[in-house]
Formats: structure tokens, sequence, C-alpha cells
């Protein structure tokens, strides 16, 4: 019996898409423990301590990314390490560091929306038949959606003063910003309800809809992600030009007229890989001419790795919880709706 256990978790990690599901699941486990403990957190303080308290959880602070841009960029300009939401920027650099070591690796292995996109096509493509690829002339201008919306939150962070970034990270707005994110979802209006609906929709339809053509953060990770060493490869040698790779890739890249793989569309999720009938043919090197190989259960832990070398080391050093006291958090929450807490002032 325990032979046969044994036997089938082997199988089951010999496929590289496996290994991939099992990496996504344990993050969007953290993911789901993380929103469950802050969500605890803030109706402790919304009801005055008449529920369980739960401890925030500083990781909520990786859904924060324009504060976390803003922190990064006034302590690389002051040295002044935001002590309001550190764990952010923590978690904003080490996605950084993904993308310039690991490609896209935060979108295809990590994040949670792009885990939901994922299924969502996958769950179109069964129940219609097919996804939709939409015409160059319209995929393109689309595309660039995302790089506006980007280059929109880079020139308001770049423009501002050392000053006016200091007065935004330690003011009241950013103290309950991760609050405000939570209250979107619990108290969702009608219209931002159906815009999320509405997403979902699309993504039946079209692979990954919101990752490919509106978030600003896949945006920010895929640019950088181009200058990555690690990069999927094809050896033309061995490859019989079935196309099975340009197929299973959800980011509609034409991987079998390519030998490295250098869109910024790519998210390292292997499914080229996977698919590939011929051994050696598609694999992750760090250049088109190298000999060995890194193996995509290698990959797994070495981003793995990467996430938990890079958050120990920010706790063991204090750059994980922030300064935020217990009374301030209380006379905050308590206050969310206040006028003065809607806007930077």
């Amino acid at each position: 019996m325990a032979e046969n256990k044994k036997k089938k978790f082997t199988n089951l990690l010999s496929n590289d898409q496996n290994i991939r599901l099992l990496v996504q699941t344990a993050f969007l486990i953290l993911i789901l423990v993380i929103g469950y403990e802050f969500y605890g957190f803030v109706r402790y303080y919304q009801t005055d301590g008449q529920t369980p308290y739960f401890e925030r959880p500083p990781g909520v602070e990786g859904f924060l990314p324009i504060s976390s841009l803003m922190g990064l960029i006034h302590f690389i300009t002051t040295g002044d390490f935001n002590t309001i939401h550190p764990a952010g920027i923590v978690l904003f650099f080490l996605f950084f560091l993904f993308a310039v070591l690991l490609k896209k690796g935060f979108c295809g292995w990590v994040c949670p929306v792009g885990f939901l996109s994922e299924y969502l096509w996958k769950l179109g493509r069964k129940l219609f038949g097919r996804n939709f690829v939409l015409p160059r002339w319209l995929d393109y201008p689309l595309r660039s959606l995302k790089y506006l919306i980007l280059l929109f939150f880079v020139w308001a962070i770049v423009t501002m003063s050392s000053q006016q970034l200091s007065e935004f990270l330690y003011g009241k707005y950013n103290k309950v910003a991760d609050v405000k994110m939570l209250l979107f979802f619990t108290d969702i209006s009608a219209f931002a309800l159906g815009i999320i609906i509405a997403l979902a929709v699309l993504s039946l339809f079209i692979k990954n809809f919101w990752c490919r053509y509106l978030c600003p953060y896949g945006a920010f990770l895929g640019f950088f992600s181009i200058f990555s060493p690690l990069k999927v490869t094809r050896n033309p040698d061995t490859c019989t030009d079935c196309r099975h790779c340009t197929e299973a890739c959800p980011s509609n890249i034409m991987v079998h007229t390519k030998i490295r793989i250098r869109s910024d569309e790519c998210m390292a999720c292997a499914a080229c890989i996977t698919a590939c009938p011929e051994k050696e043919t598609l694999k992750f090197r760090l250049h088109k001419k190298a000999k060995r190989s890194v193996p995509v259960r290698v990959y797994a832990l070495i981003l793995v790795a990467l996430f938990i070398i890079g958050t120990g080391l920010a706790m063991l050093t204090g750059h994980w919880k922030n300064s935020v006291k217990p009374d301030e958090y209380k006379t905050l929450i308590q206050q969310i709706d206040a006028p003065e807490m809607e806007h930077v002032n």
C-alpha cells in the first residue's frame, strides 16, 4: 500500500504542470489564510473588540503594489525604509527579482488572479469547445493598455518629491490602504461587481483577458522579464514542427517559430515544455547554446526558495511587521469613512 502511494506521488510529480499546480495551490492557500486573518483583524476593530482578535498578517501588503513601489522608490532615493508597509516593499522587490531571474514567474506560479484566470479560460474551452484569439489589429492596441496604465502610475510617482512621497507613505490614508482594499470587496458597489463579472465572462472566451490587456503589475514584471537570462529555448534540430507548444501556450506565443521566447507575455508556465513530445526540444536554458537545461522542478524549487529566503530574511532583520500600533489601528479603522480618510491631504 505504501509503495503504491509512493509510486502515485512520484508519477504525479513527473508531470511539470502538476508541479506548477502544486506550487500555485500552496500559494493560493497561503493567500486565503492571509485574507481570513486580515478580515478577522479588521472586524475586531470594527466591532470594538466584540469578535475574536486576529493579528494583522504582514503578507496582506503584497496586494498594495502601488504603495510598495512608492516605498521602494522612496527607499532608493532617501535611504528611508518605510515602516508602514515594509512587507509590501519586500514582496514587491522579490517579485521584481522573480521577473529578472525567472521571467514572469510571479504571474505564472504565484498570482491568485492569474490562477483564477487560467481556470476560467479552461472552463470556457470546455463549455464552448474553444477560446477566441483577437486579430492582431485589435490585440496589439489592447495589450498596450496595461503599459499605459503602468506609465500613468509611474509618472505620478516619479513626479512626486521625496517630501510628498514621505507624507503619503506615513499618512493616514496609506496606513489603512490595505483596509480600504478589503472593504472594496466586502462592501463592493454594484458597478464594481459588474466590472468584475464582465472581466470574468471575458476570461471564459479570451485567455487571461485581465492579465493580457489590463494588469499594470504584469506589465511592470513583463518589461523586466525581457532581460531574464532564463528563457524557454527551442532546439530546431529536434523540433518536428508539430505545433503542440504553440497550441498549449496561454499567451498565444508562436513558440514553434522561435528559438528563444523573449516575449513579455511569457509567464514561464512551462505549458509548452510539457506539451512538447520531443525530449530536449523545449527547455528552460540560460542561453540558446547552453548544453544544460534547467528542469521545471528545479525552476519551481528556485522560485519557492527565493520566496522563503526573502521573506525569512525580512522577518529576521525587522523589515516585515509594520510600526502602526493597535490603538492607532482602532482609531483609523473606526474612522475609515471620515472625509480626511478618502484622499491624501
